[in-house]
């Protein structure tokens, strides 16, 4: 019997042929005939297995896995590292790493709660009552009680500490209900309390016995954040050269997937690139515009996001008179080429602004449709509007206007101001931008560059300039009060643009205390349409925070970023190895 035969026959029989049948078909192969089946039953196991083998893959999705590590560059040495003192950029980071409040900033900006199990808001906006979860612990296993957030919370309004979080915490009580359950009160509303509450909670058996300035503490630092110091490398003078930091496994969000992070530190940024180049570290952070360029021309991966700073040119109406006539404020508002500034200085890691509020700061931000006009029709409308008003080209191309005064003797008002600025190369260069752009219409301009010391102290604070190039941090919507209220015009407040107009005052006292966010969103629109009418300030642009990230993290994420810090709010979730596993098991 041949093979077509047997297979024949088992198609007619309809059944499997029992074992001595097989046999004797076996036997009766030709040499043919079994390589043929040979080959059939080859293909058919290879078959087999490409199916299950495609059918396993389709089940098959990638997670991520625990272990790995990563290595980061920051410019600066740590010198306090407690959620009251940290001041500095370097301070900050290692503090996000290692603290945890009650609540926690997410990528996207919003917040969730991180100690806290929950909170409740009284009706008035007045009380906030957080519960804490249960099986919460600081890194050397003691647990976190409502004693430790009070004990925080205390000490960052103690005026003898001065801690730079204090401002935050003024007028409001905290009050322990039991060891789960704390209770602050407030003064007045505060839309911004929650923010607040991110605030690193701190152990009290650990920093109750000596002040807080002196604890060995701040450089042995103890959270429940998610990560955990595990060594420090020091030099001989005992400056602190890294830190190499381990997950701490029972972090309340969940254990981190990356195993080790390390910090090293480096006095400046030329260091830090070539630490970068060096491959000391895989990642560095807070590099200048220029050198995020260089970077990603040899290839590195660069993340930015728009931070909440809004540069401008500040007007001084007190001290040069030409600032009082809207005319040639707006005609310098129209001229100076916004979106150069942002391509020539900031290498595209910025956005163009004409607005006090920052973009990304609050959810109501209008989109501004530019006109589809030419850059000379604009020199062009700014060179007649001037010409309306009087102004005319003097021998030296200049602008100038013929006036008289009180006693009706006339004299050439030139149209002519100083810019005073930091000597940093971007706002160097953005002032010497704006100075050809003026310059092109007829509108004089002289530059003043000071070293930053000598700029806050010998001009900022006295008010001494015509004009002022520089930059707004604005941290939370109630930082606009400060900034541009009539109260604060004056050192130490910080309306730099003398800025007066009683609505105003009015549309930022309201809204500080409305909780509700529809009802806070339309003031601050009320807030920008009244600053655009008045145009104390030509509106310039927002940098970007820049992140030269190792192209092995997965997971990271931020989309609105308020300080540099914000970058690891969510350093739990990032991760550099995976692992397959079948779907079902991935959640």
């Amino acid at each position: 019997m041949n093979l077509y035969n047997w297979i024949r026959r088992l198609k007619i029989a309809g059944k499997l042929p029992k074992k001595d049948e097989i046999n004797s078909i076996f036997a009766s192969f030709s040499k043919k005939e079994w390589i043929i089946f040979v080959v059939l039953l080859i293909i058919l196991l290879a078959s087999t297995l490409s199916i299950l083998e495609s059918i396993n893959k389709s089940l098959m999705v990638s997670v991520p896995a625990y272990g790995g590590s990563v290595s980061e560059g920051i410019i600066g040495a740590p010198r306090f590292i407690n959620p009251i003192l940290a001041n500095s950029p370097v301070d900050q980071d290692l503090v996000s790493l290692i603290y945890s409040g009650l609540m926690r900033k997410n990528p996207d900006g919003t917040l969730s709660p991180d100690l806290a199990e929950k909170y409740e808001m009284s009706k008035n906006g007045l009380i906030y009552t957080f519960t804490l979860k249960d099986k919460i612990y600081f890194q050397d296993g003691e647990p976190v009680t409502a004693d430790d957030v009070i004990f925080t919370i205390n000490k960052v309004k103690d005026s003898i500490i001065k801690s730079p979080r204090k401002a935050d915490w003024d007028g409001v009580t905290a009050t322990k209900i039991n060891d789960k359950t704390i209770e602050f009160t407030l003064r007045q509303p505060y839309p911004s309390f929650l923010k607040n509450a991110t605030i690193g909670v701190m152990p009290r058996s650990l920093w109750d016995n000596s002040p807080i300035e002196l604890n060995e503490a701040n450089i042995s630092p103890i959270g429940s954040g998610p990560y955990m110091i595990k060594s420090v490398a020091k030099e001989s003078s005992g400056v602190i050269n890294s830190y190499e930091l381990i997950s701490f496994k029972k972090f309340i969000l969940g254990e981190p997937y990356i195993k080790t992070i390390s910090l090293h530190f480096y006095s400046n940024e030329d260091d830090l690139i070539k630490a970068l180049g060096n491959n000391e570290v895989d990642q560095i952070s807070s590099v200048t515009p220029l050198n995020a360029d260089i970077l990603k021309e040899r290839n590195y991966q660069i993340d930015s996001s728009v931070l909440p700073r809004v540069f401008g040119l500040f007007f001084n109406q007190n001290q040069n008179q030409l600032f009082t006539d809207k005319i040639i404020t707006q005609a310098i508002d129209q001229v100076i080429d916004k979106d150069k500034i942002v391509r020539e200085v900031l290498f595209g890691y910025g956005v163009a602004i004409d607005n006090p509020i920052p973009p990304n700061m609050i959810a109501y931000q209008k989109l501004n449709e530019k006109d589809d006009i030419s850059r000379e029709e604009i020199l062009k409308n700014a060179q007649n509007i001037l010409a309306k008003d009087g102004w005319s080209k003097g021998s030296d191309g200049f602008l100038q206007k013929t006036t008289t005064d009180k006693n009706k003797k006339k004299k050439n008002t030139a149209l002519e101001f100083s810019i005073s600025t930091g000597n940093s190369p971007e706002l160097v260069k953005t002032a010497e931008l704006i100075q050809r752009d003026l310059a092109a219409v007829g509108i004089k301009v002289n530059i003043k560059t000071f070293e930053v010391g000598n700029l806050n102290q010998n001009i900022i604070r006295p008010r001494n300039y015509d004009s002022l190039l520089f930059g707004q941090i604005i941290n939370h919507e109630s930082d606009l009060f400060a900034f541009w209220h009539s109260s604060q015009r004056k050192d130490p407040g910080l309306n730099i643009a003398l800025y007066t107009n009683a609505k105003v005052d009015k549309i930022l006292e309201d809204a500080s205390i409305i909780v509700d966010e529809q009802q806070r969103i339309k003031k601050y629109a009320q807030f920008e349409d009244e600053i655009k009418k008045d145009m104390p300030v030509v509106f310039l642009y927002s940098p970007n925070f820049i992140y030269v990230v190792s192209p092995k993290i997965k997971g990271f994420s931020f989309d609105r970023i308020i300080s540099s810090t914000d970058r690891f709010s969510n350093v739990y979730s990032w991760y550099t190895e995976t692992e397959n596993v079948w779907k079902i098991f991935s959640k």
